[in-house]
């Protein structure tokens, strides 16, 4: 990380960092995000500290650090203070799959059971369709963008 990058807020962008932080009702990463921004600002005047420094009063990585000044510089104050898009998984269920599944949820659980399980509705689907196995943690997640507790 040979590359420098200078942190230079204008002074609104300071003063709706601060209020943002003084506000306490955004998200904590955003929130330290803005700390950041303010203590690597360099139109302040004060000693500024250094990106190791900021990291450890701050309790994040020295990447962080340097990722957030990158982001500002490169794509300005919104950019640095919101996440970057992540790369997830594939999704483990087709729509039929989907279905089905919330068909089970919403019919009697087995025999001798109470409720449906999120263990039981995970084996049950993957009796009735052709996936191999499915963890109760998808099931729940199906189950929870359809807004339905078993």
């Amino acid at each position: 990380m040979n590359i420098r990058y200078r942190v230079d807020l204008e002074p609104a962008e300071r003063q709706s960092l601060r209020g943002q932080i003084a506000g306490g009702q955004d998200k904590v990463r955003r929130m330290k995000r803005a700390q950041i921004l303010l203590a690597v600002d360099h139109g302040q005047g004060a000693d500024r500290l250094t990106d190791d420094e900021v990291a450890r009063v701050l309790h994040v990585g020295s990447a962080t650090v340097f990722r957030v000044k990158r982001r500002f510089v490169e794509l300005g104050l919104e950019a640095a203070l919101s996440e970057e898009t992540r790369i997830g998984s594939t999704r483990k269920t087709t729509a039929q799959q989907d279905a089905t599944l919330i068909a089970l949820a919403c019919s009697d659980p087995p025999t001798g059971r109470a409720k449906w399980t999120l263990r039981l509705l995970a084996g049950a689907l993957v009796e009735k369709t052709e996936l191999d196995a499915i963890s109760g943690e998808t099931v729940r997640r199906r189950l929870d963008e359809n807004e339905l507790k078993p």
